[in-house]
């Protein structure tokens, strides 16, 4: 089994993995639950067009509409919530599957076997996307059976698109929290600095649609690339979905020279 490290990786989470994609399917399915409450507050429409810009940018929103489908959902689910619950799985994950096990004294026992460290690497970085994007599907899943017993008008090709974004948001971060455990073997680290980045770089985006100094660097933010297509609305951006992938590429790409050139704790 340790030759096998991908397995043995997804077997140790396996726990961890359920508990998180019950709590997903659960929050789906309650959303789409209340939406026949919500369906009939038009006068919260009018409510929101009152709110100021800033405001209007913390909800999320290209939203025109928030008692339609499109627009309940893209405010409750994908503006934060889905993204936040994947981006602290993804986080956690990534900084856990190196940095973790070193301060465990688990990684040294590992590297004894006759398996190189690249593979080490690409193994546990597998694991952390293919747990993502099982957590997306069980989300959609959840929510698309959900929404199609209730006879909610909302397409779920595009929900599965706006799904695929959150996860790919969740990912550069989740990936920028694995890079970081290559680098300094600290789990407290990596996950401060991969939070302090989604912070950062959410303000960023958030300011950004109502501070003139800063709507020019919105780009810079990987919630702009999220948030900007408005993808239950419009459909999945090639462009920006791309822009989210090559980010998470590039910091695992990095992980393994870093991870292959460090001296590692026993």
């Amino acid at each position: 089994m340790l030759n096998n490290i991908f397995l043995k990786t997804l077997r140790d989470q396996r726990r961890s993995f359920f508990m998180w994609g019950g709590y997903l399917v659960a929050i789906g399915v309650l959303m789409a639950l209340f939406y026949p409450t919500i369906s009939s507050m038009t006068s919260f429409n009018q409510y929101l067009n009152q709110l100021p810009e800033g405001l209007k940018e913390m909800f999320g929103t290209g939203l025109v509409d928030y008692t339609s489908p499109v627009g309940y959902f893209s405010t409750e689910l994908f503006s934060l919530m889905v993204p936040l619950l994947l981006l602290v799985f993804g986080i956690g994950f990534g900084a856990n599957a190196i940095a973790g096990e070193e301060e465990k004294g688990t990684l040294g026992f590992l590297l004894t076997n006759p398996v190189p460290r690249w593979r080490v690497v690409a193994d546990k970085f597998a694991v952390l996307v293919v747990s993502m994007v099982l957590l997306g599907f069980f989300f959609w899943a959840g929510l698309a059976i959900t929404v199609s017993a209730m006879n909610i008008d909302v397409n779920l090709l595009k929900l599965a698109e706006a799904t695929l974004g959150a996860c790919a948001l969740a990912l550069v971060f989740a990936a920028v929290a694995f890079l970081t455990g290559c680098v300094k073997g600290s789990k407290g680290i990596s996950m401060g600095v991969a939070s302090g980045l989604a912070v950062l770089t959410y303000l960023l985006n958030t300011l950004g649609g109502v501070v003139n100094g800063l709507k020019n660097y919105r780009f810079i933010s990987p919630f702009y690339h999220y948030m900007e297509p408005d993808t239950l609305k419009n459909g999945l951006s090639p462009v920006h979905i791309l822009i989210l992938l090559v980010l998470v590429i590039v910091f695992f790409v990095f992980s393994i020279p870093a991870f292959i050139r460090r001296d590692i704790a026993r």
